[in-house]
Formats: C-alpha cells, sequence, structure tokens
C-alpha cells in the first residue's frame, strides 16, 4: 500500500494536472501548440483555393517551407526569449506576433504578400511552439512533467481532425481568408489564459549565466529551405542544380563549424551514421520528408480526382492520423522487437509511398469505378510506417546522448524535425516543378503526383541503408 502511494506521489496522476489552476495551465501550454497545429492542417487544405484565387502556383511549396523555416527561427529562440523577458512575456509575444501573421495572411492581395505573412506567423508559431514544451519545467512540478508533455503532443492528433473541417468548410464556400482568420478567436483565448495563468518565471538577473544561442548557424539552416525553394521557380536545370550545390554547402559548413566549435548547433553525434545519434537522426529526417508529401495531396486529389476540398484536407490527414496511431500501438515494446521495427515500418512506409504514386494519376478510380478511397490505404500505410517506430527513434535518441550533450541532444529533436518538413516541402517543390506542376493542369497535376511520391519512397529505404547503428547496442 504505502508503495503504491508513493509511486503515485512522485508521478501525478491526471487528476493532478487537470484540476484547478494545473489545469488552465495545461489548457494554456496546449492551445499554444493547438492554434500552431491547427493552422498548419488549415493552410494545407485551402492552398488549392488559394492558388485558384490568387495565382502563384509556382510558390505553392514555398507557403510551408517559409512558414516551417520561421517556425525553426522561433522555436530556437524560445528559451533565450524567457531569459530576456519572462516566460508570460514571451508566450504573449508569439501570440501576438502569430495573430498579426494571420491577420496578413488573411488579406494578402498576392502570393508574395502572403509569403511575407506566413514568414511571420511561423516565426510567432515556432515560438509558441517552442515555449509550450519548454515552460512545462516552469509551471509544473517534476512529478506532472511527463504528463503535461504527453497532453501537449496529443494536440498534434486533435489537429488533424479540426483543421481539415475548418479548412475544408470555408474553401467550398470560396472564403479560404475566413479560414485563417478562425485561429484568431483561438489565439486571443489562449492568450486570456496566459496572462492570468502562467507565471512571468525565467527572467535571468543581470550578470548571471545565459544560455548561449547558435543564431547564425539558425539563420544559415533557414536560408538553406530559401535556397533549395528557388529549385521550384521557372524550368531551369541550371536552376535547380545550383539551389541543391547551395544547400548541400550550408549545410557541409554548419557541420564543419559544429565539429570544432565550442557552440554547436547540433551534437557531435549527428554527424555520423557510425553513431546511434546520427544514425537515429537520420530516421528523424528521411521518415518526415517522406510525410511531408501530404501538402501536395490536397491539390493532386481535387485537380485529378475532383474531391471537395473538405474530403481532400481529411484524406491528407489520414497520414498523420496513422501517424499517431502507430505510435500508439507500439508502446512498450520489447528491444528485440523494435529493432525488428526500425527496418518493417520504413518498408511499410516506403511501399505505400511508391503504391500511392502509380494509382493517384489513375483518374479512372474517380471517374469509372468511384473508387477513390482506395487511395486512402496507401495513405494510412505511410502514416503508419512512421509511427510504429517514430516514438522508439526518439527515445533511443535520448539513450544515446554523449556524456555531457544530454539537453543539446533532446533540443535537436524538434529543430531537426522542424528543419526536415520545410526542407522536405521545398525538394518536393522542386521535383513537381520539374514534372510539370507549375502548368495547373490535370496532365501536370498526374505527371507530378507520379515523379513526387515515387521518389520520395526512396527515402524510407535509405533510412533502413544507413539505420545499423540504431539497431545496436540497445538494451
Amino acid at each position: 500500500m504505502s508503495k503504491n502511494i508513493s509511486t503515485s506521489a512522485m508521478h501525478g496522476g491526471w487528476g493532478e494536472l487537470l484540476s484547478g489552476r494545473n489545469g488552465l495551465r495545461a489548457i494554456a501550454l496546449c492551445g499554444g501548440v493547438a492554434v500552431h497545429a491547427i493552422n498548419v492542417y488549415i493552410v494545407t487544405t485551402i492552398m488549392p483555393s488559394v492558388v485558384r484565387d490568387i495565382g502563384g502556383i509556382d510558390y505553392y511549396a514555398w507557403i510551408t517551407s517559409l512558414f516551417v523555416a520561421a517556425s525553426i527561427i522561433g522555436s530556437s529562440l524560445s528559451t533565450r526569449m524567457i531569459e530576456q523577458m519572462g516566460l508570460r512575456t514571451a508566450y504573449l509575444l508569439g501570440i501576438f506576433v502569430f495573430i498579426v501573421g494571420s491577420a496578413l495572411a488573411a488579406t494578402a492581395p498576392s502570393m508574395a504578400f502572403l509569403l511575407f505573412a506566413r514568414s511571420v506567423q511561423g516565426f510567432g508559431g515556432g515560438l509558441m511552439l517552442g515555449l509550450s514544451y519548454a515552460s512545462v519545467r516552469i509551471v509544473f512540478e517534476p512529478k506532472l512533467w511527463s504528463r503535461a508533455m504527453a497532453l501537449i503532443s496529443t494536440m498534434w492528433g486533435v489537429s488533424t481532425l479540426i483543421g481539415p473541417a475548418v479548412g475544408g468548410v470555408f474553401a467550398e464556400h470560396n472564403a479560404w481568408r475566413m479560414a485563417l482568420w478562425a485561429t484568431v478567436p483561438v489565439a486571443l483565448f489562449v492568450a486570456s489564459l496566459v496572462f492570468t495563468q502562467v507565471p512571468q518565471h525565467g527572467v535571468t538577473k543581470q550578470g548571471a549565466e545565459k544560455s548561449e544561442v547558435p543564431i547564425v548557424k539558425i539563420l544559415l539552416l533557414s536560408l538553406s529551405v530559401i535556397v533549395l525553394s528557388f529549385g521550384s521557380l521557372g524550368d531551369s536545370w541550371l536552376l535547380r542544380i545550383s539551389s541543391l550545390i547551395g544547400v548541400i554547402a550550408i549545410l557541409f559548413a554548419i557541420a564543419r563549424s559544429d565539429l570544432k566549435s565550442d557552440m554547436p548547433l547540433f551534437p557531435t553525434g549527428l554527424y555520423s551514421f557510425k553513431h546511434p545519434v546520427g544514425a537515429l537522426f537520420a530516421g528523424v529526417v528521411l521518415l518526415s520528408m517522406g510525410v511531408t508529401t501530404e501538402v501536395f495531396i490536397p491539390y493532386f486529389l481535387e485537380n485529378i480526382h475532383g474531391l471537395r476540398p473538405l474530403f481532400a484536407g481529411y484524406m491528407a490527414a489520414l497520414m498523420s492520423v496513422a501517424w499517431t496511431a502507430g505510435s500508439i500501438i507500439t508502446a512498450g515494446k520489447s528491444t528485440p522487437t523494435v529493432n525488428r521495427l526500425l527496418v518493417f515500418s520504413p518498408t511499410l512506409s516506403g511501399i505505400s509511398l511508391f503504391i500511392l504514386g502509380l494509382l493517384m494519376p489513375w483518374q479512372a478510380l474517380s471517374t469509372q469505378w468511384n473508387a477513390v478511397w482506395v487511395l486512402a490505404i496507401p495513405l494510412l500505410g505511410i502514416g503508419m510506417g512512421v509511427g510504429l517506430s517514430w516514438p522508439h527513434i526518439l527515445s533511443r535518441i535520448l539513450v544515446a546522448a554523449d556524456k555531457g550533450q544530454e539537453s543539446q541532444t533532446t533540443s535537436a529533436i524538434t529543430t531537426v524535425q522542424l528543419y526536415a518538413v520545410s526542407l522536405g516541402t521545398a525538394l518536393g517543390g522542386m521535383i513537381v516543378a520539374a514534372a510539370g506542376f507549375n502548368r495547373g493542369d490535370i496532365a501536370g497535376a498526374q505527371s507530378a503526383s507520379v515523379a513526387l511520391l515515387i521518389s520520395f519512397a526512396l527515402l524510407p529505404f535509405v533510412f533502413i541503408m544507413v539505420s545499423k547503428a540504431a539497431r545496436k547496442g540497445f538494451k
């Protein structure tokens, strides 16, 4: 009896986290992630309507890649912002920037203006995202940390239900701008909770040691996404090859600096596939990039198969739904089982991407056989293939971290995942542009879907090739 009581007191319960002031604070922190995540799925759903209205199909991928690139900067600065101005003020600033970006995006008269607005929105969203996770240690007692982190993480799953619905309903009524306004009232509600419930802890006193942020490297990382995005413009292979070379040069410069620097951006183990950290982070990058194809799925479904925006948005979200389900299914598996999953799950994801690439351009699925639902099977397979191994990849990264680099390795997970999403979207934009996507017709959409999905089907198999260290030495 006494042992059970002690364990309960040590870990805390859901009732303690969700009741009283803790409950209001939990809603505030979850709200920041929810607003950011819901916005991601709203925009994914309305993007086909946006380019039909204001043009700029050449910049289709930029709408997401710039948003995520700006999020990297915001998320990376979150800890320093807490030290400079305190948690509450920093969080309110993030919400304010996000709202300003949302308002600018909703009133954008052109694609160029929308891209600027999305960058502002992404920076604010990145701040909220980073602050939500960083503030758990400040706001809650240690016994509630694990449950608080789990609760915040579920917001990504919730967003897959809400985002496509909001975006789809407004897009079907030719009111995509209202979809961008939709998150503003929620953000204001979150701001009211932050203002009244979240403490101002965290301001570093003058003379005290402050955390150092390698801001130049973070900016270079975001710059590499923009450089790669230029490869989706025009029809020049010279531009595409130059963009790829530019990205490789920037990443090489960051890696070389990290290996010599006292203030590296990433843990040193990340730069070697022979190190478990490097092999596992390869999984974070390559599996995340495979799922970024969901950015283009609504466009393919609407233009090739004639689906309504609401259904197209939900079909695309099936990847994320399956990702969440897969993560839950394999929780607590033994080490030998996890080692097998690290081969099976990317294989499932890669095969599903390949099958989707074969089926997506097949217009007869919708026009003759009314069987477009068949596409849901590989869409679920792509997400499930990531989810089955995802929690184990992350937990093994924490275990494999070199001594003295534990905190840096942990914080690198968010940065690397965000970068993988922005890089995957930008690379996808370049591939579909080369395949005729920018023409805006059905034939262009069909050829682009084949090129994108089948080329990205290779990525999970690359992870299998370099993942030997990820499966060795774990108990």
